[in-house]
């Protein structure tokens, strides 16, 4: 039987927590899932929301949608809803943070194995 998309996020959401929390950091969830972040970190009393995303591995890299999908049509930027991006990417077992303001609005793709054509990026 083939995971469910909600399963694959609680999965993906559940590691990421754990790596937090391994990494020292003091992690709140929001309850229920009502709220645009799935995490939040308190640093000093000052909050860092935290978006969970699965991440897929094709062609050296990981790419994890930037968006949530409102009624599976229109696309909702996460921007002034987060600080950051938490992707878990079960292909290669590994975590990335990125920030959102470094991240694009529908999709972001991590090149995680060199250039096939050898050029610095």
């Amino acid at each position: 039987m083939k995971d469910s998309p909600k399963t694959i996020g609680e999965r993906s959401e559940a590691v990421i927590l754990a790596k937090f929390l391994i990494a020292g950091e003091v992690v709140l969830q929001p309850f229920g899932d009502n709220q645009r972040y799935d995490l939040a970190l308190d640093r000093g009393g000052k909050l860092f929301r935290v978006q969970c995303k699965t991440g897929r591995l094709k062609n050296g890299a990981v790419s994890f949608p930037c968006c949530s999908m409102a009624g599976g049509k229109s696309r909702r930027s996460y921007i002034d809803d987060v600080e950051a991006f938490a992707i878990y990417c079960p292909d290669n077992n590994k975590t990335y943070l990125v920030p959102i303001e470094d991240a694009p609005r529908n999709e972001m793709t991590l090149r995680i194995d060199p250039p096939k054509n050898n050029s610095a990026i």
